[in-house]
């Protein structure tokens, strides 16, 4: 479900939130499924529960889960997360083609580009330093 980077610089707590935000956005984590508890989580990955609480509280202050007292934590709506995940995409790659265009690279190199990676989310990452015959417009 979740695994713990030690070599990450970021906290702990920081990779829990990006994992199980994941998992919600996916659809992995179905909305309104209970969340394991915070002890149960903590010794599962063998870190303090201090730590899965605050992961919690943070995902909860971001939208992704809600708290029921006395009950525990559930993932909250769905539909609402992926939208505001999609606004977030687009906003970055509405950056991205900005800087694109800024350093010459073309509209037809940018799809080609698009169109190979998203093609390849399954297969792995591709490695772009065997692409050397790329060409920027000045």
């Amino acid at each position: 479900m979740i695994l713990i980077d030690y070599k990450d610089r970021r906290p702990i707590y920081e990779q829990v939130v990006e994992k199980l935000a994941d998992l919600i956005v996916r659809g992995i984590l179905e909305q309104d499924s209970q969340l394991p508890s915070v002890r149960s989580l903590a010794t599962e990955l063998s870190i303090n529960p201090n730590t899965i609480q605050r992961a919690y509280a943070e995902l909860e202050r971001q939208g992704y889960i809600y708290s029921v007292k006395g009950r525990g934590s559930f993932v909250a709506e769905n539909h609402l997360i992926k939208e505001q995940k999609r606004r977030e995409i687009f906003e970055r790659l509405h950056v991205l083609t900005e800087d694109a265009r800024g350093v010459g690279i073309t509209m037809l190199e940018f799809q080609e580009r698009v169109i190979r990676y998203y093609g390849n989310v399954e297969g792995g990452e591709e490695d772009d330093r065997s692409d050397r015959t790329d060409k920027t417009v000045s």
